[in-house]
């Protein structure tokens, strides 16, 4: 058991990954029998666990890496797709727009760009751990949702995303 969550833990840490992967191998590794609401608990405290760490490695580190060339270089490029990707949300909707943006399950969202878009918009480390928390409790729920209601989740989801009628008229 311990095994996996070690696992568990190490996924929800890598970036792009988060609870996108912690979540699914939670569920579907071969041994594992922890109960899905222990799964869950377990990656989102992780992923939560995981801001703060993230907040100081962005505030306190970063400027020593920009100091290297090519390093500086994907910093720049990642500073614009996030402002980019952030800025409407959080226009709208403050610390609850950033809580949306990290809690989207998609590739590009999640904790670690969240804090990248809190740093660059001159969020205050408060707000950002308030937005890390609502979000990181939406992207629990959602993958969770999918991993519990499998195919099930589907047309609900994509009636949700695409914002069209359900294919079942509900």
């Amino acid at each position: 058991m311990w095994q996996h969550v070690a696992w568990m833990v190490l996924l929800t840490f890598l970036p792009t990954l988060e609870l996108r992967a912690s979540i699914p191998y939670g569920f579907l590794a071969p041994g594992n029998e922890m109960h899905p609401a222990a799964i869950a608990a377990l990656c989102i405290a992780a992923n939560y666990a995981l801001a703060p760490l993230v907040w100081l490695f962005v505030h306190h580190v970063m400027g020593i890496f920009l100091k290297v060339g090519f390093i500086k270089k994907i910093y720049d490029w990642l500073v614009k797709r996030t402002q980019r990707r952030v800025e409407p949300y959080v226009e709208k909707y403050g610390t609850l727009g950033l809580a949306l943006f990290i809690g989207v399950p998609l590739p590009g969202s999640g904790v670690y760009s969240g804090c990248l878009g809190a740093y660059l918009l001159g969020f205050r480390f408060r707000e950002y751990m308030i937005a890390s928390g609502l979000g990181v409790l939406i992207a629990g729920g959602a993958v969770t949702a999918v991993m519990v209601l499998g195919e099930e989740a589907m047309p609900w989801l994509y009636h949700l995303v695409a914002k069209t009628p359900h294919p079942e008229g509900g």
